[in-house]
């Protein structure tokens, strides 16, 4: 079986669209054991693809060929996933979201000397 780069990347799912796979390998995105190639180059087993997708890096190994695409469970057999595991993100501290600040019934919309107070207590926090 003879089976293009693109249409390989698409029918694992690592894209949704056989010409978005393209134009990844096209733009450089994809690597093939660390260099460029074209869309067009034919799929062999023991290949490695280097993807780079947002923010995340995967490497993936062919296993067997896979022309059209299917499901996942059968896209999973068909290459072998050697990404490493994503990174933890440090939480930052929100600037939406301040501290609850319980404000008794019946008092109406806080003052603005309320909202200086309300304000000047969620920095020490």
């Amino acid at each position: 079986m003879i089976v293009r780069a693109d249409t390989w990347l698409w029918a694992i799912r690592m894209y949704k669209s056989r010409t978005l796979a393209a134009e990844a390998i096209k733009g450089g995105k994809v690597k093939l054991n660390g260099q460029n190639f074209k869309a067009s180059h034919i799929v062999k087993t023991g290949e490695r693809f280097t993807l780079s997708i947002g923010h995340t890096k995967k490497i993936v190994e062919v296993t067997a060929l896979l022309e059209k695409r299917g499901s996942f469970d059968l896209a999973q057999k068909h290459y072998i996933d050697h990404s490493p595991p994503p990174e933890k993100n440090k939480v930052l501290p929100s600037t939406f979201f301040k501290v609850n600040v319980q404000r008794n019934r019946g008092l109406g919309r806080p003052t603005k000397k309320d909202r200086r107070d309300i304000e000047g207590f969620s920095e020490e926090v």
